[in-house]
């Protein structure tokens, strides 16, 4: 049975205001392990309301499922973003017996600005505090024990220098998402940049990622995804990448939830209306060379990830 637990619970009050988040949990008794999912939009638009069902596959496997808002390119520049998923994560961790919750499996999943920022906490969980954080003495740790993220950017010069043609004006030049995450362009401001990427903290201390990204997305090349696989791979870290055949961006999205009005660039619903879909899967465990084949990709999928990466 799914209980719809908590919702506008405010997890952070920063000085643009406070941050909230809506927590669903299976009911039934014991401690269970959460996912909290961070929404996309390109880091200056979206909300915690943009999310895919938070029920389907988690609750109804006995998860906590958290969405979670934080502060918009336009409130604030990064790294606030960052600090504020951190927080969230620390919020749920010093709440856990209050809502439930197993403190020491928790996990994060993101799609595109949300992908990014869920890498970004899970290779940057094991430090107590970032550059410009706000932490008080004794907080509890930001680590999270698995990542699923889907097709997010991990280099932010990268990914604006090789941008498509096909990408629509407003999200290109000046106005990339990428640009006003920083406050410039990335190739200007390559220590931001730097320190926004995931590539640069992939170490051997990050958790299990699972990666999916569509072959046919423009507004984020799948090449991102490829090298933070291959990084993880490099560092030990146990990782799959997920390259969905002919999906294009926003698929984790439910229908009529596309994280940016323009061109016909979205695959907003597909994934929930079409339940599976082919693709090819690169794999690496630790101790042991990397597969890779054909396979499939749904949202049972990234369930059965976080049930083996967290249920345990």
């Amino acid at each position: 049975m799914i209980e719809a637990f908590r919702h506008d619970v405010v997890f952070s009050e920063p000085t643009t205001g406070p941050l909230s988040l809506d927590l669903v949990r299976p009911s039934s008794a014991g401690p269970v392990p959460v996912v909290v999912w961070v929404h996309g939009g390109g880091w200056f638009t979206g909300d915690r309301s943009l999310a895919p069902d938070l029920t389907r596959c988690f609750a109804a496997r006995g998860f906590a499922m958290a969405s979670v808002d934080y502060r918009l390119s336009g409130q604030a520049p990064f790294p606030a973003q960052l600090h504020d998923v951190r927080a969230a994560v620390r919020f749920l961790r010093s709440h856990a017996q209050e809502f439930g919750l197993a403190a020491d499996r928790i996990g994060l999943w993101g799609s595109s600005a949300g992908g990014h920022l869920a890498a970004l906490g899970g290779v940057t969980g094991h430090l107590d505090v970032l550059p410009g954080e706000d932490v008080v003495l004794g907080a509890p740790s930001a680590a999270v024990q698995a990542v699923s993220q889907g097709y997010g950017p991990v280099d932010l010069v990268r990914v604006v220098a090789d941008a498509s043609p096909a990408t629509p004006p407003a999200l290109a030049g000046a106005n990339a998402p990428e640009a006003r995450l920083l406050g410039g362009p990335p190739a200007e401001r390559l220590d931001l940049a730097r320190a926004a990427s995931p590539l640069t903290h992939v170490s051997a201390l990050a958790p299990p990622f699972q990666i999916a990204h569509g072959t046919a997305d423009v507004l984020v090349r799948p090449d991102q995804s490829v090298l933070l696989h291959e990084a993880l791979a490099a560092a030990g870290v146990e990782s799959t990448l997920y390259l969905l055949d002919g999906y294009r961006h926003g698929f984790l999205n439910p229908a009529g939830s596309v994280e940016v009005p323009g061109p016909p660039v979205f695959d907003d619903g597909r994934l929930e209306r079409e339940g599976t879909v082919t693709a090819s899967r690169r794999q690496h465990l630790p101790g042991h060379d990397e597969s890779s084949g054909p396979a499939e990709f749904s949202f049972d999928v990234v369930g059965d990830f976080f049930v083996r990466t967290l249920d345990r």
